[in-house]
């Protein structure tokens, strides 16, 4: 068999791959990626905006010593590429980057690395978060959005954690004493090994730091478990010593996802604009609960842009009692689901009708929502607040990739700022 197989390929006339030889190829990245590729709309979006704020964090300044750093401008453009293909995890982009022409592209011949890529992502929340402001006030400027009506939503995305790396109070103290023990320990090597070699120091100061990290997030878990104790008793959630907290992730908490079950999550929450279906407002919770989350995104959206929202759009999860007084008091309109409207329906009372606990601002609530035209304004709920949802979790927004609600936040806005350039694109407001 293998005899004629070398015999036909033998009188075949096939053109066989030569890897040795030498070749001088004038070949510029420029030329090889297409004129339309997305890829170079990003470019230019990422050069049209201001990021003096990034390069005066750069220490590497003329005159002085040190290695160039990395121009902002390379990572942002790549992560947002990363983000419109679907890429979250660092070591990934990095591999992209040595092989994947895009990306080469982006780079320019300039070397990335995944801790680089990596800090940078999570560094410069404060940055996208001003972004965000930024962009969406320059179109408000330009009369493009008004703000008029908005919506929010929320979504649950599963954070960087185990289920099993959740322990009680008791568990976590004891813990808490063995990793305060091992730095200690390891510290007095460290100190008694002067006479090691530089490569067993530096083997030595790595053990020690992974240990002091390590009791760093088990004294966050305490703390954080104490707050949710604290957060059970004050709204009879049974007993606060059943209270468990993450040892790897102290600040995300076990929500109920899409599919029923639950695990360790952060509750994104998203405000977008009704007229261009962009976001307007990020934040991020550790609340597996939307209720009390209305009036936090309320306030950020009216100091980010200075206007209150004439129409606010949510579903039933954020329309408490306290939470539409709130908003109401403040200027906006809400529209959303009657809350508790199915038990009154059921139990045959009106839920329009004036209830006992009712304020003044529930009750105009109550009768706004009886109106044929308020139905109509809160129909245009789903594709105000879920269209920008869907989008991100099209483009892997089901995990975090990082640990700490800041950290998570600074990746939600990125995915906002990119989805942002998206619609922007789709609807001409910026160049091709």
């Amino acid at each position: 068999m293998n005899s004629n197989h070398s015999k036909q390929v033998g009188l075949a006339r096939i053109q066989r791959p030569e890897r040795l030889q030498v070749e001088w190829r004038p070949l510029a990245l420029d030329a090889c990626l297409p004129s339309d590729h997305r890829a170079r709309l990003v470019w230019k979006y990422v050069e049209s905006l201001d990021l003096s704020a990034l390069y005066g964090k750069i220490r590497a300044v003329e005159g002085a010593a040190g290695r160039n750093a990395v121009d902002p401008r390379i990572l942002l453009a790549l992560w947002m590429f990363a983000t419109i293909e679907g890429i979250s995890s660092a070591r990934q982009l990095d591999r992209l980057c040595e092989r994947d022409l895009a990306y080469l592209w982006l780079c320019g011949g300039v070397g990335v690395n995944h801790h680089l890529l990596n800090d940078f992502r999570t560094a410069h929340g404060e940055f996208l978060d001003d972004l965000l402001t930024d962009t969406i006030a320059t179109l408000m400027h330009q009369q493009l959005i008004t703000l008029e009506t908005v919506a929010q939503d929320g979504m649950r995305v599963r954070a960087h954690a185990g289920s099993g790396s959740f322990r009680r109070q008791a568990t976590l103290e004891k813990y808490h004493d063995e990793a305060r023990e091992q730095v200690k320990r390891l510290r007095e090597e460290r100190e008694q090994g002067e006479d090691s070699t530089a490569s067993e120091r530096r083997h030595m100061a790595a053990r020690e730091r992974a240990a002091r990290e390590q009791e760093e997030r088990i004294e966050q878990a305490l703390e954080e478990l104490d707050k949710l104790r604290k957060q059970r008793e004050r709204h009879k959630k049974g007993s606060g010593d059943q209270a468990r907290s993450s040892t790897t992730d102290p600040e995300a908490r076990k929500m109920k996802m899409a599919d029923g079950g639950y695990r360790p999550a952060y509750n994104v929450q998203f405000v977008s604009d009704g007229q261009k279906r962009m976001i307007v407002g990020v934040d991020v919770s550790s609340s597996g609960s939307d209720d009390g989350q209305m009036p936090r995104m309320h306030e950020q959206v009216c100091k980010r842009y200075g206007k209150t929202p004439e129409n606010y759009l949510v579903d039933g999860g954020f329309t408490g009692h306290q939470d539409v007084t709130t908003l109401e008091q403040a200027g906006s309109r809400v529209f959303g689901p009657i809350h508790g409207e199915g038990r009154m329906r059921a139990a045959g009372k009106d839920p329009y009708a004036r209830q006992k606990r009712d304020t003044n601002e529930t009750f105009v609530f109550r009768q706004r929502m009886a109106t044929s035209e308020a139905k109509n304004v809160y129909r245009q709920r789903p594709s105000i607040a879920e269209f920008p949802n869907a989008q991100c979790r099209n483009r892997g927004l089901y995990q975090f990739r990082v640990r700490g609600r800041k950290k998570v936040k600074a990746i939600a806005l990125l995915h906002a700022i990119t989805f942002n350039f998206m619609r922007m694109l789709h609807l001409g407001i910026i160049g091709t």
